[in-house]
């Protein structure tokens, strides 16, 4: 039986979401990984938090997806200084894609975060670019809808300090 040839490829993709808070308390929020999180992003699953370190994080989620369960496995570095980090895959179907983060301050009581997606796509068949453009704008899609999500959920946190 022949096997078919994966390939890889590196699609980029970017977005900024408004936070109603100022930059150190959005950093502190964002950087603050829970186990509800997931849902909190509107998505299903389970996720396993493991610090290793002051500034290093291993998330292990587990989330349907059509018809299996995908485990991914997360290594996520804390810029505090900078307000920024960086998530990279070290396991699952994403395996080496890496997401940078950063807190933008806009004035005392508010931030931006900047995000910058890095992702490290596999497919059993030759992409073109127009395959490869609908797949950067389904996961800027997707990724800013949690990241909407997530900005609710601060808003609505900070709103009662």
């Amino acid at each position: 039986m022949k096997r078919e040839k994966l390939h890889t490829y590196s699609v980029g993709y970017s977005f900024h979401q408004s936070l109603a808070a100022p930059p150190e308390v959005a950093f502190d929020w964002c950087t603050d990984y829970q186990s509800y999180d997931l849902a909190m992003m509107k998505e299903k699953g389970k996720r396993k938090i493991e610090k290793i370190t002051h500034d290093t994080i291993l998330l292990t989620e587990t989330m349907p997806k059509r018809d299996r369960l995908i485990k991914k496995t997360k290594l996520v570095r804390l810029n505090k200084p900078s307000l920024s980090w960086t998530n990279t895959h070290i396991g699952g179907p994403n395996r080496h894609s890496q997401f940078l983060y950063k807190i933008v301050p806009e004035g005392k009581t508010r931030s931006r975060l900047h995000f910058q997606g890095l992702m490290i796509q596999h497919s059993r068949k030759t992409l073109t670019r127009q395959q490869l453009r609908k797949i950067a704008a389904e996961e800027r899609r997707a990724d800013a809808t949690a990241w909407r999500h997530l900005a609710a959920a601060l808003r609505r946190e900070t709103a009662h300090r």
